[in-house]
């Protein structure tokens, strides 16, 4: 305590599992407890509040999220730990009964968060020392802001557990988002991710607006210098949105969910677009932005795949010629439709068809990456990352990880990079 009767303010660390939406939600918890007078640090051994902002789409991530959990509580004994997100939401009775967890608070209760963590440490509030002036761009070590314009889910496909764990959808008006966009564009970020659970219908439920003309609006009155758009579905992508690409502002990215390639499996899924649909959204974006990253998930052992439906995903897959395939293992998740399926596929054909499926997503990131080879793209630099040795790591606006030597502070800065060399996960580039 100091002379004015302020203590010590205490130190926070965050860790986040999961989309991009839980990293939003991560960033806007930091901000809260920087303005609240908590001080952010990046270890959890550093820290006397750990607080884990948890996963629940597979049981690799509830898995990951004990691990976590546990690890965080032997590297900080005296911490208290945290954890919230949506596995705390799907399972909260279950991660309570684990003794190393000091309190868990579900999706519904993250905005009281820090009165909550307050309230554990019998702090009051507007006791604690005043810290630096919040920097919207530092808590998590971020030049770019994941920015939340929606979030639960209608959309109810077989295998998902997100619309348990967020709810139903709902848009934030456009006002909002934008105020966030520019508050963190003057406090250092660079670039804003457009995120949420279903980007596509956003609009919905406000008047006069859609995503389209969200975006046009962020471009028209927002200062950050690149904005990219998380996620969209292929029945989502039209010619009219893919002519906001001609501001180049906007990153040539796309992250397109495929889950299958086989149709008899997008319809027991119950998703709301076939091979052929989604061959023509990705013809459309090709034409339209030739130099596009275009990425994908794809569920492997889905009940009712057998070597036939699993072929034609894996043929599928690789005509398309993603930049990037995230493949999951199907994970039973209690409470979907997909739970009660019959078909379900042995472990060890799974297992097996993932091992393939991965082995072809690193063939189409390889070609990829050497395509880009001999290309000058722009290239946000990561802050604090290699500094004192001289290498710094940042991405394109296409979403290729690119890694150069530099004596210069190339911290949260853009800079035109010629790519010219491929070196295990990343490309190795030349500041022009």
């Amino acid at each position: 305590m100091n002379s004015d009767g302020l203590i010590k303010s205490p130190k926070v660390s965050i860790h986040t599992h999961g989309c991009k939406l839980n990293q939003a939600d991560s960033q806007v918890l930091a901000r809260q407890f920087q303005e609240a007078g908590f001080t952010m640090v990046r270890s959890a051994a550093q820290a006397d509040v750990v607080v884990l902002n948890s996963c629940t789409v597979t049981a690799n991530s509830d898995s990951k999220a004990r691990q976590y959990l546990r690890r965080a509580r032997r590297a900080n004994p005296d911490a208290l730990v945290v954890a919230t997100g949506c596995y705390a939401q799907r399972a909260k009775d279950e991660l309570s009964a684990m003794e190393e967890i000091s309190l868990v608070l579900d999706n519904r209760q993250k905005e009281d968060l820090v009165s909550a963590v307050a309230a554990e440490l019998n702090i009051v509030l507007n006791s604690l020392v005043e810290v630096a002036p919040v920097n919207a761009a530092a808590p998590l070590g971020r030049s770019r802001a994941m920015v939340k314009i929606q979030e639960g889910c209608d959309q109810v496909c077989a295998y998902c557990i997100v619309p348990k764990v967020r709810g139903r959808e709902r848009s934030i008006p456009p006002e909002e988002i934008i105020g966030e966009i520019n508050g963190r564009a003057v406090n250092g970020c660079r670039e804003a991710v457009l995120t949420g659970t279903q980007l596509g219908t956003y609009g919905f439920d406000l008047a006069g607006t859609d995503l389209r003309e969200l975006i046009k609006r962020v471009l028209a009155e927002t200062s950050i210098d690149r904005l990219r758009v998380s996620s969209l579905q292929a029945q989502e992508i039209t010619p009219e949105l893919l002519e906001l690409w001609d501001n180049p502002r906007l990153c040539p990215h796309f992250h397109i969910p495929l889950q299958s390639g086989s149709d008899t499996i997008l319809r027991s899924m119950r998703r709301r677009y076939d091979t052929a649909r989604f061959a023509e959204t990705v013809e459309l974006v090709r034409k339209k932005i030739p130099e596009a990253g275009i990425n994908t998930d794809i569920i492997v052992g889905f009940p009712g795949e057998g070597a036939r439906e699993f072929a034609e995903s894996y043929s599928f897959a690789a005509s398309v010629g993603f930049s990037d395939m995230h493949v999951f293992p199907y994970s039973i998740r209690p409470g979907t439709s997909a739970a009660h399926l019959g078909g379900q596929v042995e472990a060890v054909k799974k297992r097996e068809r993932t091992g393939e499926m991965l082995e072809l997503a690193a063939t189409a990131v390889r070609e990829f990456r050497l395509g880009a080879l001999g290309q000058t793209r722009p290239v946000l630099w990561e802050p604090g990352k290699g500094k004192d040795a001289g290498e710094w790591s940042g991405l394109t606006d296409n979403y290729l990880r690119v890694k150069t030597q530099s004596g210069r502070d190339l911290g949260n800065e853009i800079t035109d990079v010629r790519l010219v060399a491929l070196d295990e996960d990343w490309i190795t580039g030349e500041v022009v």
